[in-house]
């Protein structure tokens, strides 16, 4: 054969010994990527029948086995679990710019005008906009601190209610139900001032816990990306739908009458709508706000304001009455600093250190928001080595870490004392401890829910003694958590008050 003269065969086999190369070249450098530790999954499905109804404990459980840093395929989703202070770190502090993204999620995209409002918004100058209305103008010090009055207010109101109730001493009163109206009450008179309607309190709980159920329930499209035109076709949104329709009737209703009585109102007496519909109405603002934006803005709110609060007030009322010695103590605490007054005022609260320690303690155990909002990678990294590709969804789960027997001594016990002689707290730089989150998304609504919080348990703790309904012992409190977005009770909350004073 000539030099240089190729057979047929050769020349036939040529395309296909170059698709060999290609492919092993391809294969060798996917081989070089080192990935987070995974568990064993299943075809399509990936890790999505190891999720549990709580999510939080089902991740837990694997990442005990697979590290503190897991990825997951949640369908055709690559996730990445966080399960330590460390890693946590990582991605909230030394990499918070790449992870400051939100996924795209259908349950917010129906729920929340198309993601419009602040929890659920992506990264970027919309978002900074709005976060900056939120907190000059509702979650502030500044702003917290001048609604004391209305504060002072509904915790009597919520007082004298219990009074009334304990003149029947041998009836339990719902607890879970009274503190949830309480939250209610309290975010109702900071966002629509003194004119909010009390028949709005009860449509109000009862949308936003449909309104949580269905924003965290199961929608195709966020596993399976590529069947989105499957998933319109299956999916029936009517109930989503349905809640969105009657958030949105009463939210324009609000917008409604504050813009019919905003002409004969006195500056100094505006309230958060208000201030909202003056931006709508300023030419020079950096933003120009909708409808839909404030609709947006107000229902985030709404629904994280009355849950958070409500939620961190049960725990606690159960652990105290569950371990009466910290009741006991707690009790001497409050009544010494306060002692011979009515109720106890804000003031009071800055020597009750055994009282913080408590909720603390409450936020570590049972925090109100076990897994973080998710997150999403902007742009590809490397943690601990690993590499973590675009657009990789992120889930921390802070009840794990909240529970890390590394870090915190005893994790499962209910101990407010180690609380008592430390400095970490809960504004993000202590990873160990975030139940608000942390970097650039870290909740901003965390003082205002703390100040009603401490306002409110020591009122209770001061002005009742309390017990379990009758025939009942502490060794029955339920402490069970209830599915969902938010970390309730599995059960409510019975107990029976007996007026000190």
């Amino acid at each position: 054969m000539p030099h240089g003269f190729l057979s047929p065969a050769v020349l036939l086999f040529q395309p296909f010994l170059l698709l060999l190369l290609i492919v092993k070249l391809v294969l060798s450098k996917r081989s070089s990527v080192r990935l987070p530790p995974s568990p064993w999954k299943l075809p399509f499905i990936g890790n999505l029948h190891q999720l549990g109804l709580l999510p939080h404990q089902s991740l837990d459980k694997l990442s005990k086995k697979h590290g503190p840093l897991m990825l997951l395929k949640l369908g055709q989703v690559p996730t990445l679990v966080v399960s330590s202070s460390q890693m946590a770190k990582e991605i909230l502090k030394t990499h918070d710019l790449i992870f400051a993204n939100r996924p795209f999620l259908r349950g917010a995209d129906l729920l929340l005008y198309g993601c419009m409002d602040m929890g659920f918004a992506p990264y970027g100058e919309y978002w900074r906009q709005m976060r900056k209305i939120c907190m000059a103008n509702l979650l502030s010090m500044r702003r917290v601190q001048s609604f004391q009055t209305a504060r002072d207010e509904e915790v009597a109101h919520l007082m004298d209610k219990i009074i009334q109730a304990s003149s029947h001493p041998s009836e339990a009163m719902n607890m879970s139900q009274i503190l949830n109206c309480f939250s209610n009450e309290v975010l109702c008179r900071a966002i629509l001032g003194k004119f909010s309607k009390e028949g709005r309190y009860k449509i109000l709980f009862e949308m936003s816990e449909e309104h949580n159920l269905l924003l965290g329930g199961f929608y195709l499209e966020d596993y399976f990306p590529s069947l989105r035109w499957l998933s319109s076709l299956l999916e029936s949104n009517e109930r989503a739908e349905s809640n969105f329709i009657k958030w949105d009737y009463v939210l324009s209703q609000m917008i409604e009458e504050h813009t019919n009585r905003n002409e004969d109102k006195p500056n100094d007496d505006h309230d958060f709508v208000d201030i909202l519909l003056s931006h709508q109405k300023d030419t020079n603002a950096d933003i120009s706000l909708t409808n839909r934006n404030i609709k947006a803005l107000l229902k985030d709110m709404f629904v994280a304001g009355i849950d958070t609060t409500s939620i961190v007030l049960e725990w606690s009322m159960a652990e105290l009455i569950k371990n009466q010695h910290v009741l006991k103590k707690v009790q001497d605490e409050v009544r010494q600093k306060a002692h011979g007054k009515r109720i106890v005022e804000m003031d009071d609260l800055n020597e009750m250190n055994y009282l913080k320690s408590i909720i603390k303690e409450v936020l570590r155990l049972h925090p109100p928001v076990p897994l973080l909002l998710p997150r999403e990678s902007v742009e590809n990294c490397q943690i601990e080595g690993y590499e973590i590709s675009k657009k990789t969804r992120v889930l921390i789960n802070y009840w794990s870490i909240a529970r890390d027997s590394n870090v915190w001594e005893k994790p499962t016990d209910f101990l407010p004392e180690r609380f008592l002689d430390t400095l970490i707290n809960f504004r993000g730089q202590d990873y160990e401890f975030i139940p608000f989150g942390s970097g650039r998304r870290i909740c901003p609504g965390m003082q205002f829910a703390i100040s009603t919080i401490e306002l409110a348990l020591a009122n209770l703790i001061y002005q009742f003694d309390w017990a379990l309904p009758e025939g009942m012992g502490t060794e029955e409190i339920d402490l069970t958590e209830a599915p969902g977005l938010t970390m309730r009770m599995k059960k409510q909350l019975y107990l029976v008050p007996k007026p000190c004073f």
